[in-house]
């Protein structure tokens, strides 16, 4: 789980509300992150796992939004095995873990340790909120045609960028003046929790504008590529709609417990003793969010990619070759051979209505089917039969 708690727990001098929620029956905490973690990681990696009976064919070029969902679910899986192996020597090497504890240890190794570990959990998770973030924006900027091909190395600079920053200033602020000595104080720690929730919150506000905004632009569009709303077109645009709830669904579900869980230690942070009788109540919902928390966190990686693509099945096929991008995979049967238009010449088109026509029909064509990337099989009869595709 991704908790700046676990930044926290690597002072000596760590608030009471930090003690208790990682004291509180570790080795069951740690079972319960690994078997969650475990699981998210082998499933979302068997989702991701070309299968047999697929489509297959040749592509110039993965598109921006198809390679951010996969950049998604890589910093799931490498934020699992982080949470895999911090658990696992939690588990095997108490004796390890027992020094962190320590104010004057002269062994550092289970500092480094713990700091490296959280670090590494915070830096994955944290690089996948932006990403997330990057692909609500990149989507509708996809639907206003607005995203180029030079669109991707801005995501990465902003999401790798961001991330590392945020995580370094947080911890650097956490620690100072040295590991061993940290201040203590619920006002040091406010910068480290801001850094930590800064992109969560982001997500959670800013996603769902854009994905309203897009919806609404995927309708604008399908009106004018026929000048008729369809059932057929009304359908596709609710599937993108759906797939955006999914989306937030998802992180909504994985996530909203780190928020109540961090609202109830700050509450108790602030108490004078959160060991007294009336907060009871208060420190038992902060234990159970904290165990959701290590149940949830990890599993987002697998629910994503069934937000994204839905059950891919168990067939795997291991004889390697390129596979075929979903969303893309919806008019390969009208488009042939060479399924990717060649680019365009506006200055030749510029006096023929017609070319431009057909122009500006392939780009909305090709806006939607990026959008509906992850279509099963009942998604895919959909956008066949649509006039939209039949354009191609």
């Amino acid at each position: 789980m991704a908790s700046p708690r676990l930044e926290t727990y690597c002072c000596p001098n760590r608030d009471a509300a930090t003690q208790l929620v990682m004291s509180f029956q570790p080795e069951v905490f740690c079972g319960v992150c690994i078997g969650s973690a475990s699981v998210s990681v082998m499933l979302t990696v068997l989702q991701l796992l070309p299968k047999k009976g697929q489509i297959l064919r040749k592509m110039p070029k993965a598109s921006s939004s198809s390679t951010i969902l996969l950049l998604i679910s890589v910093c799931d899986i490498l934020g699992g095995l982080g949470v895999i192996f911090r658990s696992s020597v939690w588990l095997g090497f108490p004796g390890f873990i027992a020094n962190i504890s320590v104010a004057n240890a002269t062994d550092m190794w289970p500092s480094a340790f713990c700091v490296g570990s959280a670090m590494w959990i915070q830096l994955l998770y944290s690089a996948g909120f932006w990403w997330l973030f990057c692909y609500a924006v990149d989507s509708y900027l996809v639907v206003r045609r607005s995203a180029g091909l030079s669109t991707i190395v801005l995501y990465h600079m902003m999401a790798w960028g961001l991330a590392v920053l945020l995580c370094v200033e947080g911890v650097a602020l956490l620690y100072y003046p040295s590991l061993s000595s940290c201040e203590k104080g619920l006002e040091h720690a406010i910068p480290h929790y801001i850094t930590t929730y800064a992109p969560l919150l982001l997500v959670l506000v800013v996603n769902p504008i854009l994905f309203r905004r897009t919806v609404s632009a995927v309708a604008s569009l399908l009106k004018g590529r026929q000048g008729i709303y369809t059932e057929n077109e009304r359908r596709l645009g609710t599937e993108i709609q759906m797939r955006f709830f999914k989306i937030m669904l998802v992180f909504i579900v994985c996530w909203s417990s780190n928020i109540v869980n961090e609202s109830l230690l700050f509450y108790l942070e602030m108490q004078p003793d959160i060991n007294e009788m009336p907060l009871k109540n208060i420190r038992s919902a902060a234990l159970i969010t904290w165990i959701i928390m290590g149940i949830l966190n990890p599993m987002q990686g697998f629910l994503f990619t069934l937000a994204f693509y839905g059950w891919t099945g168990c067939r795997v096929d291991l004889k390697w070759r390129k596979r075929e991008i979903p969303w893309e995979s919806m008019s390969s049967s009208t488009m042939g051979e060479n399924a990717y238009p060649s680019p365009v010449n506006y200055q030749t088109n510029l006096h023929d209505p017609k070319k431009l026509s057909t122009t500006d029909s392939q780009q909305t064509d090709e806006a939607i089917s990026m959008l509906s990337e992850g279509n099963t099989s009942g998604d895919d009869r959909i956008t066949r039969s649509s006039p939209i595709y039949q354009g191609w």
